[in-house]
């Protein structure tokens, strides 16, 4: 059987009956430490150059550290503090970087606190044995809503009509431009966490149709309608009426929604950017929306951010950004130190961590 083939069972019941391993990998993203560590001493670290103390209550560090008999969690105050404290860490939360991971000799396991490893994977780390998680699906619920509020902000005329003349005391009814996106098409690249939490809510929320591609084997979600490789995109992109990027930022999504997608897309149909700015090639962006190739569009982040004040997109119609702000609420914080905690324990058990990062692939 070859290792692309490994179940998740399988590489179970084998590891149960080799010899204990510092680290046992296997193609399906499996991270397990054995035998499990005798104690655990974690470093909150950034790949900033301004190192400062990270933010963990008292419960949240309680919390975490109730997950060992002798987990310690070293929260450094400043650079001299993290790197007197990263030769004896075993774990770090947060973000590394090359110079701080030649420091830190008995890392085994990092827990990013971002879904997105473009900022925080570097060749050094790749190559190392150092296991990657991250948060993935930990921002997917407030992402996804957000998307659905760009939306019906676009549809419903909010950003065109009636937030402009608020601020203005107006009241000028607008019945003519405003379209309806029950039973509509949705196209989704990208069936991560978000989307597929942005799916469920518009299946099931809105009684849409789903599309949708990715680049990992999966099976199909039952409010999914199609799912496809990234090779489908061209032949979807012209069928629906709104199209949601929510893939990873790797070298192969570089600017993949480019004017050839735009030009595609139905005159009509809509674009919502919820992963990263680098995935949009922003000039033509700027001229579908000027030019009227889509209806309008909605991004969270941008290539440059804060937008340049000459940026295209501030002269451009039926644009809603929201700032790279859409992954924030209070739950979200309860989501990451539960992850945080619930790895933690996994690790301190022997047990699979969850969110393992594929470091070739990027995600």
């Amino acid at each position: 059987m070859s290792g692309d083939s490994l179940s998740r069972r399988l590489f179970m019941s084998a590891a149960a009956a080799v010899p204990a391993v510092p680290v046992l990998l296997a193609s399906d993203r499996i991270a397990i430490f054995d035998p499990p560590p005798a104690r655990v001493r974690i470093v909150a670290a950034t790949a900033s150059s301004v190192v400062g103390p990270a933010r963990y209550t008292a419960a949240e560090i309680k919390q975490i550290q109730s997950q060992g008999k002798d987990v310690q969690i070293i929260l450094p105050a400043n650079a001299d503090e993290l790197n007197k404290s990263l030769p004896d860490a075993d774990v770090v939360f947060g973000a590394l970087n090359a110079e701080w991971l030649a420091k830190a000799k008995s890392l085994r396991w990092m827990q990013a606190t971002e879904a997105g490893m473009e900022r925080v994977l570097f060749p050094e780390l790749i190559k190392s044995d150092v296991v990657v998680t991250n948060m993935a699906r930990m921002f997917a619920p407030a992402i996804s809503e957000t998307c659905i509020a760009m939306l019906l902000s676009l549809t419903r005329g909010l950003n065109k009509f009636y937030y402009p003349q608020f601020q203005k005391r107006t009241w000028n009814a607008e019945r003519n431009s405003l379209v309806e996106v029950d039973g509509m098409t949705m196209g989704i690249v990208g069936m991560g966490g978000i989307g597929q939490a942005t799916a469920m809510r518009a299946h099931f929320g809105f009684n849409m149709r789903i599309l949708a591609t990715d680049a990992k084997p999966m099976a199909k979600p039952i409010f999914v309608d199609t799912l496809r490789d990234p090779a489908w995109l061209m032949e979807m992109v012209p069928q629906v009426d709104m199209l949601v990027s929510a893939a990873p930022s790797t070298k192969e999504t570089e600017a993949m929604f480019n004017e050839k997608v735009f030009r595609a897309m139905k005159k009509t149909a809509y674009f919502i950017n919820l992963s990263r700015g680098a995935l949009v090639d922003e000039n033509a962006l700027a001229r579908a929306l000027k030019e009227g190739w889509i209806a309008g569009a909605g991004l969270d982040p941008a290539r440059t951010e804060p937008l340049p004040s000459t940026h295209p997109f501030w002269d451009c119609p039926n644009l809603v950004i929201t700032c790279h702000s859409a992954g924030f609420s209070p739950q979200r914080q309860i989501r990451l130190i539960g992850l945080l905690a619930e790895n933690v324990r996994r690790y301190t058990s022997g047990l699979p961590l969850m969110n393992v990062v594929d470091k070739q692939r990027g995600y």
